[in-house]
């Protein structure tokens, strides 16, 4: 009924029942039940009726609770299952790892199993094991939307172009799936089809309009189709929803400068800079906006920062930049 925070006291009491036959074969397996029942409590916490009284997960309880069930019965699948994802919580990614694989040596189709491994090797980066043994998951199973995602995930990590055709061929099948799509519209822009990307963005958009992830991605979209009078808008919607978005700040410095608004790239750069550090291309925009403003001191400034951060890499505004300080420094 949902509601384990009611049922624990029960199952606490059941768990702790001697009623003189602790060998009984029954009572055991009952207890054993008990156990594992507030094993799985503790792990993900619980609520209760009226939302009163719920119960926070508590994975070091829910780990003792697992081990008093294993007293009492032989361990199966799911014992092995909620173990490793208790010592994956608990920070112990070895034994995570290794509950994992006993598991899979024993049922090398358990999608828990693959999509719980193949998890800790993404964290760990070793992305080609991980590929290997989601790829083979995926074969298996291509209806299951998390090892899909997981796979997604790790070749685009890899910089590979399959994840392009594995993320259109699953959108083709689930359109509604909001994550995947989120996932293909930033691959798409990627691989440079920005047009496709944002008719993704657009329609995610549409479900969640103040989701600021979506609206940085759009505005970035955007900008580069060069229609910079909507990406500002865009930009400026996300910065609104969340101030410490710096890709937000970051877009609408350069959507407001090709929209001749200055003072807002300004304003962008300096928020901008709290977040993301600079680098030679921010140094060029703040000393051409500066530079636009006839802020003859700040432009000059940003123009040596520039210079001496950028060294060659990038040669037009470089000799743009030269060009800017000769007449200007010539200038009293």
């Amino acid at each position: 009924m949902g509601r384990g925070a009611e049922a624990r006291p029960e199952l606490w009491t059941a768990a702790h029942m001697d009623d003189g036959t602790a060998e009984a074969v029954d009572e055991k397996a009952a207890k054993a039940r008990a156990w594992r029942a507030l094993a799985q409590i503790d792990a993900h916490g619980a609520e209760a009726s009226g939302g009163a009284g719920a119960l926070p997960a508590d994975g070091a309880q829910a780990s003792l609770d697992l081990l008093e069930a294993l007293k009492l019965s032989p361990e199966t699948e799911p014992d092995t299952l909620l173990a490793a994802s208790l010592a994956e919580v608990n920070g112990d990614a070895a034994g995570a790892e290794a509950a994992y694989r006993k598991v899979l040596k024993q049922d090398a189709d358990s999608g828990v199993a693959r999509a719980g491994l193949a998890h800790l090797l993404i964290g760990q980066k070793k992305y080609p094991e991980a590929e290997e043994l989601l790829t083979g998951a995926v074969k298996k199973d291509p209806q299951n939307a998390a090892l899909t995602a997981q796979l997604a995930a790790v070749l685009v990590a890899e910089d590979k172009a399959e994840a392009l055709p594995l993320l259109q061929g699953w959108h083709a099948s689930h359109p509604k799936d909001a994550a995947m799509t989120r996932m293909l519209a930033r691959v798409e822009a990627d691989a440079g089809d920005y047009g496709e990307s944002d008719a993704l963005y657009a329609s995610l958009l549409a479900e969640s309009p103040k989701d600021g992830e979506l609206l940085t991605g759009h505005g970035q979209n955007l900008v580069r189709l060069h229609r910079y009078a909507e990406a500002v808008k865009a930009f400026e919607a996300a910065t609104n929803l969340d101030e410490t978005d710096g890709d937000a700040w970051n877009g609408l410095a350069f959507a407001a400068f090709q929209t001749h608004q200055p003072e807002v790239t300004l304003h962008a750069l300096t928020v901008r800079s709290k977040y993301l550090p600079e680098s030679p291309t921010i140094y060029f925009l703040w000393a051409t906006a500066y530079d636009t403003l006839h802020n003859k001191k700040q432009a000059v400034a940003y123009y040596h920062r520039f210079l001496d951060s950028s060294a060659g890499k990038l040669p037009d505004q470089e000799w743009q930049a030269r060009q800017r300080l000769a007449l200007m420094e010539k200038t009293p």
